[in-house]
């Protein structure tokens, strides 16, 4: 297969099993597997959340001759260091037989894309220090500002 002929369109209806796969191999890449892995409920409003017009949740695929091969999650939200609405890319995941081959980064463009249309001017996203593959990519189509993520879970 050659990525010459990749479609990056938005999920549809359609795209439920083979955009599961590819959402538990990604979450299965993050530690989020077996008794860790994300709760049903948590999936299932996920895909949801693409398919309603009043989310601010978005879902691209890539296909590739008739086939999905990669996703690409991403919301906008107010930022109070600009006016224009900001892009969060939340979630990247491509076939692991597919990685370097350019999918990732045509999904990155999408996305790109979609926040230009919408007015943002900056898209960011995070992913772990030892992702390797991914910050290969990412240091190609994005700067890395040295930011390091705090998390808490309020229980």
């Amino acid at each position: 297969m050659t990525v010459d002929s990749l479609l990056i369109r938005p999920i549809s209806r359609s795209d439920h099993a083979p955009w599961r796969l590819l959402w538990d191999g990604y979450n299965a890449f993050y530690g989020r597997e077996g008794e860790t892995a994300l709760p049903e409920a948590i999936t299932a409003c996920t895909w949801n959340r693409f398919l309603d017009p009043a989310e601010p949740v978005f879902a691209l695929v890539a296909e590739l001759d008739g086939e999905v091969v990669g996703i690409a999650h991403y919301l906008f939200h107010r930022s109070t260091t600009r006016i224009e609405p900001v892009c969060y890319l939340q979630d990247l995941f491509t076939r692991t037989d597919l990685r370097g081959r350019g999918v990732g980064r045509q999904l990155i463009g999408a996305v790109y894309q979609r926040a230009r249309d919408a007015s943002a001017r900056r898209v960011y996203w995070q992913t772990q220090i030892d992702n390797a593959a991914g910050r290969a990519l990412y240091d190609k189509v994005a700067r890395h500002l040295g930011f390091i993520v705090y998390t808490h879970e309020i229980a």
